[in-house]
Parts: structure tokens; sequence; C-alpha cells
């Protein structure tokens, strides 16, 4: 008896995209002796453990389980509170267990969460045991000097003695729409700022953000499938309302409180904070245009602020991993668009130049700071899909990562760990290197896919848009011309053009099917320069322009059936879809509409008016942008394409509204579409079945409408 070869769609949800069983979350010890490090059992196994590596003097390193959440729960089966698995969402955390930690100053204790409770682990010793504090809990963070754990729950900051002793509130909401401690919806879902407060390096005190959602507006997010269960309510900040009200205090852990005292009138988004012994709190607040911001230096004794530098773009401001920060010798790290290019700067002095393109910074040592980089409009050679690691100091720049890939690293204590992803080899490899010299490997425990994609890497158009081409796993030049599958995000901020195998495993699958499928990153995408970035202000639908230009620039070198051109995509690139058939209907046949973005007044307030403004003065350009309006329905209306819809009806962060408005614009329309409701899912799609299924219905629809023999 043979066993049937497991199916990539099965295989691609059962493992959540391959990333079950791959090692994340990587910490170094500053004495160079640990990495600490998550990872699960198994490809399949959703359940991360918490492992220290353990870099030994003879040379020989040693992993071991420091937290098992089998172990820890006695067999049960997790609990999750309503905010964690906000949290989580927000995240995109699709995995259970021990999902994220904190360590004190020297890694020699981590907190975690686990089921609602506080959990600490002595990594030298190999020990984890819960601490009995009230719950439910989010986001333990040790002390400094690992003498206590400060933690959230029911909206108070409390902290409690390492050993358990001790515990107490710190502050506490006084009602019901404020909380301490937390991020807020658009601080961790768009800012990337899921932390709430911080600790004093002297471990005495903790800056701490108060949330009050009052002014925001409510919505109600029901499950139309269980019509017993009363609806979600949400607090959500749709563009061109009101946000959350953020302040943010200095709480000593005798109970003393200090308000900090910035323009939150002009400047209301706290973005960032710093606080690090190389000098006093630093944060980064922004104004709500997103084209001014302030890095301030704050007073813990009074709570007044010092401006140490403005930010100011007539377009708007980015925001990145790792900065702002303070270098041990006091100056100012940031990132930032000069002479067009995005540079590293160090006090007043740019550090890099046109040939690179700072993604974040990883860390700042002595002597060098460690960023992550893509080759910049200047570069000698372009590196498609690349990004690398690079120590940068005053005396030049020196590459780190080798190979074509995408590279990031974190370090500390002379230690750097290297994790690498590239188009020949499936995941992610994990080295630790000493001195530029590997000294051990993490072992990575997730599957191999059942199939390997064959990505070409080029460019296309006048514009040079980084693409991804695919085709049929054994196709030859005799066998003609294939339909097309554009297979986009294509949005700001996201990249789908990466020379990474893993990445390009679902496109690989549906070109499998019959289809030439053609991935590219317009402008917006991040990685190239400032300009390109920033040239979708006020007008989104650039980005179809690109998917056009792309597509047509490719047609001459790869075979491409322009008479059958469908496109696919989910969040940005099911809004990206929608508008393909809709305006572009003499280029696009059929469309997948996934969690589409239709209404931009319907999402977030620091994401919209980021790229389009304020709806209230700029109604315009939110008509120009949209899929609902005239602009949106009425060209070429004599040529309907075949479009199916799909979304989530649990979604909180791209309603279901968008998709059911989609759908009442196109039947008054006249236009006949389909309508694929995913009951109970959130935005991201972690169900093994319906994940599964979801490709296979999208093949489905694609050779129906498209006209295609089975």
């Amino acid at each position: 008896m043979t066993l049937q070869k497991l199916s990539f769609p099965r295989q691609h949800a059962r493992t959540q995209r391959f990333t079950l069983g791959a090692p994340r979350a990587f910490t170094v010890s500053p004495d160079g002796e640990r990495v600490i490090f998550l990872r699960s059992a198994s490809g399949t196994d959703r359940s991360n453990r918490l492992w220290v590596l353990e870099l030994t003097a003879d040379g020989s390193p040693k992993e071991r389980v420091v937290a098992d959440p089998v172990a820890l729960l006695g067999g049960s089966a997790e609990k999750l509170s309503a905010q964690e698995r906000a949290r989580r969402e927000r995240s995109r955390e699709g995995s259970s267990g021990i999902v994220g930690y904190a360590v004190d100053a020297a890694a020699e204790l981590a907190a975690f969460a686990l089921s609602g409770k506080v959990y600490v682990a002595e990594l030298r010793a190999g020990t984890a045991r819960a601490l009995p504090v009230p719950g439910p809990v989010l986001d333990p963070r040790p002390s400094p000097d690992g003498r206590h754990v400060a933690y959230v729950s029911k909206g108070a900051l409390r902290v409690v003695g390492a050993e358990g002793d001790g515990d107490r509130a710190l502050a506490e909401p006084e009602n019901a729409h404020i909380s301490y401690g937390l991020a807020e919806f658009i601080a961790a879902e768009e800012m990337k700022r899921p932390r709430g407060f911080w600790w004093s390096p002297e471990s005495d005190r903790l800056l701490v953000a108060r949330v009050d959602d009052s002014p925001v507006k409510r919505w109600w997010i029901a499950d139309p499938a269980h019509p017993d269960r009363k609806p979600a309510e949400v607090a959500y900040p749709a563009a061109g309302t009101p946000n959350a009200e953020v302040r943010l205090l200095v709480v000593g852990l005798d109970g003393t409180r200090t308000e900090v005292v910035w323009d939150r009138a002009r400047y209301p988004y706290l973005a960032q904070v710093h606080w690090s012994s190389a000098g006093a709190p630093l944060i980064l607040v922004q104004a709500r245009d997103q084209r001014s911001q302030l890095f301030l230096a704050v007073d813990t004794e009074s709570g007044t602020t010092r401006t140490v530098h403005v930010d100011e773009d007539p377009v708007w401001l980015d925001l990145f991993a790792g900065v702002p920060a303070w270098a041990p010798d006091g100056r100012l790290v940031r990132i930032a668009d000069e002479g067009g290019a995005r540079v590293l700067a160090v006090g007043d002095r740019p550090l890099t130049g046109a040939q690179l393109q700072i993604l974040a910074v990883l860390d700042i040592g002595e002597s060098d700071v460690l960023v992550s980089a893509s080759a910049g409009e200047d570069a000698a050679e372009p590196e498609i899909g690349e990004s690398h690691v690079y120590r940068v100091n005053e005396l030049g720049v020196e590459r780190v990562s080798e190979g074509a890939g995408v590279h990031s690293a974190v370090r500390a204590g002379g230690v750097t760990v290297l994790v690498s992803t590239a188009l020949d080899r499936p995941g992610a490899s994990v080295q630790v290197m000493r001195d530029g010299k590997r000294i051990a490997t993490v072992a990575t425990h997730a599957e191999e896919p059942v199939l390997s994609p064959r990505v070409q890497l080029t460019e296309g158009g006048a514009h040079r848009i980084p693409c991804a081409v695919l085709l049929p796993t054994g196709y030859q030049e005799s066998d003609g011309p294939l339909p097309v599958l554009m297979d986009p995000y294509g949005g700001p901020h996201g990249r789908r053009v990466v020379a990474a195998h893993n990445a390009h495993l679902t496109s690989q699958w549906f070109a499998d099917q019959g289809f030439a499928v053609v991935v590219a990153d317009g402008r917006g995408a991040p990685g190239r320069s400032p300009a390109w970035e920033k040239a979708v202000k006020n007008n989104l639908v650039l980005t179809l322009e690109d998917q056009v230009e792309a597509l047509h620039g490719l047609a001459g070198r790869f075979p491409l059936d322009l008479g059958k051109v469908a496109i696919r995509g989910w969040s940005y690139g099911g809004y990206l879809a929608g508008m393909a058939v809709l305006r572009r209907p003499d280029v696009f046949h059929a469309a997948v509409v996934g969690a589409p973005v239709t209404d931009q007044r319907l999402y977030d307030t620091h994401y919209t008016e980021r790229y389009l403004g304020d709806p209230s003065t700029q109604p315009e350009v939110y008509a120009h942008n949209s899929l609902l309006t005239d602009d949106g329905l009425s060209e070429a209306a004599d040529q309907i394409r075949p479009m199916m819809i799909v979304h989530g009806l649990a979604d909180d962060n791209v309603v279901v509204a968008h998709s059911l408005r989609l759908s009442s614009a196109l039947l008054a329309a006249g236009r006949p579409h389909e309508v694929l409701p995913l009951s109970g899912v959130t935005h991201m799609t972690p169900q093994e079945q319906v994940a599964e299924n979801l490709l296979l219905l999208q093949v489905d629809f694609l050779k129906r409408s498209l006209e295609l023999d089975a």
C-alpha cells in the first residue's frame, strides 16, 4: 500500500504557510552565551515552545526546551481572552502556545502569557512556573534587573515580584473606556507598536500609555451563522473620524504618577517609545496628517519634553522598526528621506547614501549600527527582491549577509543570529555567528513543501517594475502561450517580489494549474526609493496602472496570452483585483476579490489618511479611489467581467461591509458576480479546511470564468 502524496493546498493550510516548526523571535543574551527563541515541535504543531541555545565554550552548542505549554497546562486546552485574540489578530499571529516573550536586561529571566496567566522562566536553570496573579493577563515584561514583572489585566497595569510576591496595581482604569499599558488599535495595526508600557533602565518606574477610546465610533460585528450570539462591539477609528485619546505617564513602583506633556492636539499619534541607559526616554509623536513629527526627550521628574529633532515632509513620513533610538554616545539614530534616498542618520550626519534603501535598524552597537536594507536606485547592480544586513559607521558600509536572498539579523554580545531565505531552498536558514564565523545553526522543524517554485525575477515596463514570473512545472516553449494570472498585493508597504522560496509557493501552485503567474510590485511598494513609494499619494489607482504596465512589458518575453488575463488578491490585493475588472475590463477578464477595501472611508485613520488625506476636505479623492462610486463602476459598463468576492464575516480590520456594499453596488448596476462568505473567519484564514478549500474554489472559478479546458 502506498501513501497518497499530500496535496499542496492541504499542506499549505496544515502548516500555516510552512511557518509551523520554524524557529523565530530570537534574542541574544548580552554575554553572548545564549540564544532564546520560539519553535513548535513539528511542521504541523501550532503550539510554540520557548527554547534556549547554549553557546558553550567547548564549541558544542546545545538546544534545550525551557517552557513547554503542554507540560505547563497539564494537557488542558489553552484559553484566550477576547483581548488576547485581538492582539493576535493585529500581529497576524495564527499559532498557539507561547507566541511572544520578554526578557530582563541580562536575558536570564523570561516572562510570557499562556492561557491568560503570567509565567516566568529561569533561562539558565530551564525551569518555568506560573505566578499567582489575577487574569486574564496581557504582555508580561520583566524589569531590566529581573526582580519584577509588569503586566496588564482588565485594563490595569500591574506589577508583581518575580517570585510571585507583592502583586499590585500601578494604574487602574477610571471607566470601561480607559486602559493602561496597552496599545490602541491604530498603534498595533498600523504603527506596528504592539506595546503600551516600557521599563526604565533602573527598573524603578515605567512609561505607561493611557488610552481612552470613548471618542472612537462603535461598530458592531455580528456572526450571521450564530444569530443567538450578541454582536461584538468594536471601537473602530475610520478615516475622518475621532481616534482614541492617548496620553503617556511616568509611573513609579511607589505609585507616583507624572504625565508626559507635549502638544497632543497637534501631534496626537504616539508612534514610538525608546528608553535606554544612553539617554532620557525618547518618544516620537506624529501629526494626524503624518507630514510632521517630533523626536522628544522626556524629563521623567517633571514630565516636560525637549525637542531633539523635527521631521517634515510634504507627502508623508514613514515609521521604521528600531528607531528612533540613542546611540551609546548619546547621538540620535533615525532613518530619514534625504537627497532622494532613505538613509541612516546618526546625530546630524547621514551615514548612507543613494546606494542603499534603509528598511530598519536591527541593532545599535558601540562602534556601528546594524541595518536591513535593499539596493537603492544608484546601486551598481539591481538586486530584484533582495534585502541584506549591513554594518554601518563613520568609516563606511559593510555587507554582513551573503548570497542572493532576503536576510535579517538579531545581535548582542558579539553574537549575530542571521536569518536568511533564498529562492533555491525552502524556509529560512538560521546561522549563529561570532566574529564573522558560524558557530551554530538553529534547526527548523518546518515541513518541506511538496512543490518547488520556478521563479524568474525580472523587471517590466518603462518604470522597471519589479516582477516575479512563474510558469507551470515542466512547461516547454512548444506548449505555447498561457492564460495569465496576476497575483499581487500591489499596495503601499507591501512587497511580494522577494528572493525567497516560500513566498512564491502559492503562485507556483496556481501556475501548475495551467497559468503563467505574474507578481508585480508597482509604485507604492517599499524597497526602491521614497519617491517610488510616495507616488501613490491621493491616487491609489496608480497601482492598477502599474499592474497593466508590468503585464504588457512582460508579454514580449514570456508566453502570456493577453486574451485571457485574470487577477486575484487579498486585502489591498483584493481592492486591486476588484478595481482591475471594473476599470480595466479591456485588460482583465476575471477577478478573485478577497477581503477588499472597497470604500476607503471605511478603513482606519492612520493608514487611509496617510495616502488619501481627510475625507471631509478631499471627498473627490476618496470618490476617485473607491470601487463604489461612479469612478469605480461606470467605466466600460458594456464589458462585464466575472468577479468572485470573498470575505470573512468576523473580520474586524477590513469589515465585511466593504464586500456587502460592493455587492449591492454591482447588483444595482446590473453586474453579475459571486459572493463567498466565510463564517467565523477574520482577516486571516488560519482554519485548515477554509484555507485549503479557498484555493481550490479560486481555481475552479478562474477556469470557469476564462473558459479554460479542464
